[in-house]
């Protein structure tokens, strides 16, 4: 398995982790596309399906606990939050996609304010894309890597909940996620596993978002 995963130097993991323990303030939550705040610092994005962990992702990120508020119930987010890290990088929570237990017309709503913000945003560097480790890329994650494809957005498959998996399973995982992957243009090749329960891969991922929001 650990030959799958980057490999940073503990320099680069250790700059990582001082940028994700600055100051980390909530800026903004956005309904619509109009209220989307301006464009200003690189932004990094998570996407996923409903409950796959989005939210606890960027808590474990920062090192805090109540910064992205999560909640066992799917469909928690409903907006487009937006976080500031230290000044130098704007951390994006989108709604979640899939089983959400909301009407057909607010699903398209948070959709389609999904695809304008993706579409729109100059200053978006890279998608993390999550995938729950358990279940693998399912049919509502493959149409989503289509659209971010067609709109030529920069994406990654970022598994989540990897402390439910043994670690050949998690190799098995990795392996099939990248095999998807290959298959499309915009994704990045590789497949990046973590917890945020146990802190696994989040200093790899830390040092992968900070690089991506330096070029």
């Amino acid at each position: 398995m650990d030959e799958q995963r980057p490999k940073y130097s503990p320099e680069e993991i250790e700059a990582a982790r001082k940028l994700f323990a600055g100051a980390c303030e909530f800026v903004a939550g956005a309904a619509s596309f109009e209220s989307l705040i301006p464009i200003s610092l690189p932004e990094v994005a998570f996407a996923g399906r409903s409950n796959v962990g989005k939210s606890s992702l960027v808590n474990a990120l920062t090192g805090r606990k109540t910064l992205a508020r999560t909640s066992s119930n799917p469909g928690h987010t409903r907006q487009i939050n937006f976080f500031d890290l230290a000044g130098r990088l704007m951390l994006v929570d989108l709604p979640g996609y899939g089983f959400a237990q909301v009407s057909k017309s607010m699903k398209e709503t948070w959709q389609d304010l999904a695809s304008a913000y993706l579409r729109g945003r100059p200053t978006l560097k890279r998608v993390c894309l999550l995938i729950d480790s358990r279940h693998g890329v399912k049919d509502t994650d493959r149409e989503t890597m289509k659209n971010l494809d067609a709109a030529a957005v920069s994406y990654q498959l970022v598994l989540t909940k990897t402390d439910y998996l043994k670690k050949a399973e998690i190799a098995r995982a990795i392996a099939a996620a990248e095999a998807i992957t290959r298959k499309h243009g915009a994704a990045h090749p590789e497949v990046l596993p973590t917890s945020s329960e146990t802190g696994f891969g989040i200093p790899e991922l830390r040092a992968e978002i900070m690089a991506v929001a330096a070029r």
